[in-house]
């Protein structure tokens, strides 16, 4: 049996969420809503204790790291490859899945945070959002993020290393217009794991109001490549419909807000 600790605004969660239904496997969710603290519940953090989303259990075998857990499913249920079978298409899969959990998910927590759920956190009021700060580990998302949350809720776009962040972001995308260059998926002529592992990170920026990144013929490859995405199945049942509507309201309003800051970082016109 298999059973998935997740949330819904969580670009790891969705990640095995999607990897999941492109398997064609049944599983059970437990919600964590990191958002009003269940991560730092002590039976979650006996789970997992990083205290973040997702967490699979697979019989009773507790498994953490969205991409961990994606290879342990990929290598336990061989039904509907997702991995290429050429050694360096894989070799490339990996190259994405690395870059992914080292570079653009600090990147992304930092622009998710900069732009929507600072103001969520901010509407605690001051004793809220000093306990919601608090009770954030020392270790998370990266080695300092506990004092990194406190800056950004804090500060903002002028917390030091938030312009940094959004430009590492934008080279990503940068990227995958390199890769998509003579092929419709990022490492292979197929959809692979590479696609799973990033298509949540492009749907937040969309989700951010902040599709203006590739648009209007900016990135026009990377354009092509996410309606390819969100015409699959897994797209919207995965990714879309799990984000509950108030925290998908927020998220594009307080995004479309922030844009003008993107804008000017990016020194798009």
């Amino acid at each position: 049996m298999l059973e998935l600790y997740h949330h819904g605004s969580s670009v790891c969660a969705a990640k095995v969420r999607i990897y999941l239904a492109e398997k064609g496997l049944d599983w059970s969710g437990h919600y964590i809503d990191i958002l009003k603290g269940d991560q730092f519940d002590p039976a979650y953090i006996k789970l997992n204790p990083k205290a973040v989303v997702p967490t699979l259990l697979h019989d009773g075998n507790v498994i953490c790291d969205s991409t961990v857990i994606c290879e342990y499913i990929e290598n336990t249920f061989l039904e509907k490859p997702l991995r290429p079978e050429d050694p360096l298409q894989i070799a490339k899969v990996m190259e994405w899945t690395k870059a992914v959990d080292e570079e653009l998910h600090p990147a992304c927590a930092w622009l998710t945070f900069l732009t929507c759920h600072r103001h969520i956190i901010l509407r605690l009021g001051d004793q809220g959002v000093e306990d919601f700060l608090n009770s954030t580990p020392r270790f998370s998302v990266t080695s300092n993020w506990h004092e990194t949350k406190k800056s950004i809720v804090r500060n903002g776009f002028q917390a030091e290393g938030a312009e940094a962040k959004v430009r590492l972001y934008d080279h990503y995308l940068h990227k995958m217009e390199s890769a998509l260059e003579k092929r419709e998926w990022l490492a292979s002529d197929s959809f692979t794991f590479a696609d799973i592992a990033i298509m949540p990170y492009v749907n937040r920026l969309d989700m951010l109001s902040l599709d203006q990144m590739w648009k209007n013929g900016r990135l026009p490859r990377v354009e092509g490549w996410f309606s390819r995405i969100k015409a699959r199945d897994s797209f919207k049942p995965m990714l879309l419909d799990w984000c509950p509507e108030d925290l998908t309201n927020d998220l594009r309003a307080y995004g479309k807000t922030s844009w003008p800051e993107v804008r000017k970082i990016l020194g798009i016109p």
